[in-house]
């Protein structure tokens, strides 16, 4: 759900479980309307107040705009065809960028805020806004209902550090959806590993890199990565013990309160995005209770991996949660150790799916030929190859065999090596 990390992704309706009831309006349009000025103008409430959720605008300051993004589809996937003759080449991996790729009609924009009112007063928050029916159609609302339903839900438990907290929200006039977090750092994890690449980049035009000094900021960029993948894995693993899906799962949607690896002592990483968060409950997975646009595509394909119980559903929800936090290892491990255009989200995903189709020995011997790929391959060497190792356990073609979240994180690539 993120420019990075491509969401296969239908939308639902969302109504059983919203806290956000509206009536139907005009279906979706895909028109662009102008940015709110926030507080200044008009506001109603949430229709139903989830206890502990601000849900009072005047509670709330709105500051500068900072940042805004997208969702993505993949809309055909019709890439190079590997076979018994097939040989890779660096200009065949150039031409499987002629994938479909469509845009999404929903457009978020984040701003800076605070809250300013009761006992939380001056806590800094991160408002997360959803465009109204007329600029978004009812997908946004939907989005907006099922983000605002699973922190609720997760917020009812334990909530461990490596969740963002949602704190409230509100509903402007035009139909806005506003949700307000807890600001736990505005850059993610996709900021951080543009900002590495470039750093390399930078390094090595300036002519002969230090061999001492490449080896501490490697050892530094290494201990970083495997910062950011625990947190991931810690916060997803919390999902699924509480029957919750992320179904978003990549680079830009977690959110990091530190982009500096001399500061990983500090590292909270913390995921976010929950808008296409799946309810894995069994009284949710019955007959009939998975119908609906936000989960219709990923049941739709555990059907076909022959998936049919409500058991066998959930098995398989979990296992492609998996399956998305493997291509989040993959990007942390090459894009962070690599000069800037080497390496990025998508052809990272076409090299490994379409070009290599999951076999991730070959996909080694390919990175070992391109010495541009070097320290992402040390990196996943550690430990005797124990990088490659998770990634080819995650990205299993067979679903059954995908480890937990919890197995990830035991094992020794992100615990001890």
């Amino acid at each position: 759900m993120n420019p990075v990390a491509v969401h296969r992704v239908s939308l639902e309706c969302v109504s059983r479980f919203s806290l956000i009831h509206r009536e139907s309006g005009e279906g979706f349009s895909g028109r662009r309307i102008a940015n709110s000025r926030g507080r200044n103008r008009p506001i109603r409430r949430l229709h139903v107040v989830t206890a502990g959720l601000i849900t009072s605008a005047d509670s709330f300051e709105v500051g500068r705009l900072i940042g805004s993004y997208g969702f993505m589809n993949v809309t055909s996937y019709s890439g190079l065809q590997p076979g018994p003759d097939f040989e890779y080449t660096s200009d065949d991996i150039g031409r499987l960028k002629s994938q479909d790729i469509g845009e999404g009609g929903v457009k978020i924009r984040l701003y800076e805020g605070r809250i300013s009112q009761g006992p939380f007063r001056g806590t800094p928050v991160v408002f997360k806004v959803y465009p109204g029916q007329r600029a978004g159609g009812v997908e946004a609302d939907m989005m907006a209902a099922n983000e605002l339903n699973a922190h609720s839900f997760l917020q009812s438990k334990s909530l461990p550090a490596n969740l963002l907290l949602l704190v409230g929200g509100f509903e402007t006039q035009f139909g806005e959806q506003w949700l307000a977090f807890r600001d736990g750092g505005k850059d993610s994890a996709a900021d951080y590993a543009r900002t590495a690449s470039e750093k390399t980049s930078r390094a090595r035009s300036q002519g002969v890199w230090n061999p001492y000094e490449k080896e501490v900021m490697m050892k530094r960029r290494r201990n970083f990565v495997i910062k950011i993948l625990q947190g991931a894995m810690k916060g997803l693993a919390f999902m699924h013990a509480n029957d919750r899906l992320h179904q978003s799962l990549g680079p830009s949607s977690i959110v990091l309160n530190t982009p500096a690896e001399r500061e990983a002592i500090y590292l909270i990483p913390r995921l976010r995005d929950l808008a296409f968060s799946v309810d894995i409950r069994p009284s949710c997975l019955e007959e009939g209770a998975t119908s609906g646009a936000l989960s219709e595509q990923l049941w739709r394909r555990a059907t076909a991996s022959g998936a049919f119980t409500v058991f066998e559903k959930r098995a398989f929800g979990i296992a492609d949660d998996i399956y998305e936090a493997g291509l989040l290892l993959a990007y942390l491990a090459f894009v962070p150790f690599c000069e800037a255009g080497v390496m990025d989200s998508l052809s990272l995903q076409r090299l490994l799916e379409n070009t290599f189709r999951l076999d991730i020995e070959a996909v080694r011997e390919y990175c070992l030929a391109d010495e541009r790929l070097e320290e992402a391959v040390k990196f996943l060497d550690l430990g005797d190859k124990a990088g490659w190792e998770l990634l080819q356990a995650m990205l299993n073609a067979d679903h059954r065999k995908r480890p937990m979240a919890e197995a990830v994180l035991n094992h020794r690539f992100l615990n001890g090596v």
